[in-house]
């Protein structure tokens, strides 16, 4: 039996392969990837216990798995007689030039290990970035996966999120205030149209409504006096935010259609031309 396991199956110098060091491997790689699994059942249950989103949990995770599997390789390695600290030593100009050609891959690999730990972007974050709207569905070394509001998937390297203007929409609360602006003609009464857009908004089941008086019940702003038209700002909050579009619209609908109801305006802009000099031709 002895015998049978170390048995050679490939050698090459000072690498040399049995079957007791191919056993082990394939028992490493096992453990290794049911450990990373307990492990992540165990981190998601801790978190869930005290109310932690799942993007700093998962953002546990991905370190500690690439911890564990670089640990893992080296291992493999130094046991099938492939020494890390010769291997590099041997190839430094190699590996120089390597880099050299591969600085952007780097510098992707060291923003994800930046917003890993520093969890400025999470899975399940919407944020916006070069004019569109998303949603993080995956934060990997390398790269992200950001879902926009047309159903498409982006790969976005991580480097962005570094060096560009990122807005987090859900980085620090859970709900993000919006507004819908409207203009209504001037004879109209201001206090009712107040009301109907206060209504408008309590009755969306998207838009947050407190019974007491919290900063996240809507509101409504009298912001000027336009040129052809009283302008109102209805401001709401909300925790669908990568919906927050269909929230609009939907509020548009309804207040055209309480305006038409009460008889309240809202006016297009009109210019009055005045013609002088111009003689009457018979």
């Amino acid at each position: 039996m002895i015998e049978f396991l170390d048995y050679v199956i490939f050698k090459t110098g000072e690498f040399s392969l049995t079957i007791r060091s191919l056993a082990i491997i394939i028992f490493l790689l096992f453990a290794v990837r049911i450990v990373l699994l307990i492990f992540k059942k165990l981190l998601l249950l801790f978190f869930k216990k005290r109310n932690v989103g799942n993007g700093r949990s998962g953002a546990i995770y991905l370190l500690t798995k690439y911890f564990f599997w670089t640990i893992t390789i080296v291992a493999v390695m130094e046991m099938v007689g492939i020494h890390i600290t010769s291997l590099i030593a041997g190839s430094a100009a190699l590996l120089v030039g390597l880099g050299l050609g591969l600085q952007q891959i780097f510098q992707d690999l060291v923003s994800g290990i930046f917003i890993l730990i520093e969890s400025t972007i999470k899975i399940n974050d919407v944020i916006e970035f070069d004019g569109m709207v998303g949603r993080i569905l995956a934060v990997d070394l390398r790269t992200s996966s950001v879902l926009t509001r047309d159903g498409i998937m982006i790969i976005v390297p991580n480097h962005k999120f570094i060096v560009e203007k990122i807005t987090n929409w859900t980085h620090n609360y859970e709900s993000t205030r919006f507004k819908v602006e409207v203009g209504v003609a001037y004879e109209s009464d201001v206090h009712n149209v107040k009301d109907i857009l206060l209504a408008c908004a309590k009755d969306h089941v998207n838009i947050t409504n407190e019974k007491d008086e919290s900063d996240h019940n809507p509101f409504v702003r009298f912001k000027d006096f336009g040129d052809s038209a009283l302008k109102f700002a209805l401001y709401f909050w909300t925790t669908d935010i990568f919906n927050v579009e269909y929230i609009k619209s939907d509020l548009r609908f309804v207040i055209d259609t309480q305006f038409r109801e009460n008889e309240i305006t809202m006016p297009f802009p009109q210019r009055d031309i005045h013609f002088k000099g111009i003689i009457p031709t018979s």
